[in-house]
């Protein structure tokens, strides 16, 4: 069985990933990120291991325009073609 110790309440795994509380609710209802819930209260909670593992996603790095990506920032419109 787990501790408490292995979960962050909501407000510190908010604060460790850099989005609000707000963002954890709306990731838990979409099932992008699961929070266990506490048996006395029914307050989320968030598994450490979790929380490590999404920061190791986020931290991979993105491919950039050498790696076969194309760069946009060069990018002209098309002529004829207005631009907002």
């Amino acid at each position: 069985m787990r501790s408490l110790q292995d979960y962050l309440t909501i407000r510190q795994a908010a604060e460790i990933i850099g989005v609000s509380p707000s963002t954890l609710r709306a990731w838990d209802r979409a099932g992008k990120l699961r929070a266990a819930r506490n048996p006395m209260n029914r307050y989320r909670l968030y598994r450490c291991e979790d929380i490590e593992a999404l920061l190791a996603r986020i931290a991979k790095p993105v491919p950039s325009a050498r790696e076969g990506t194309a760069d946009l920032s060069r990018a002209k419109p098309r002529e004829g073609r207005r631009t907002r």
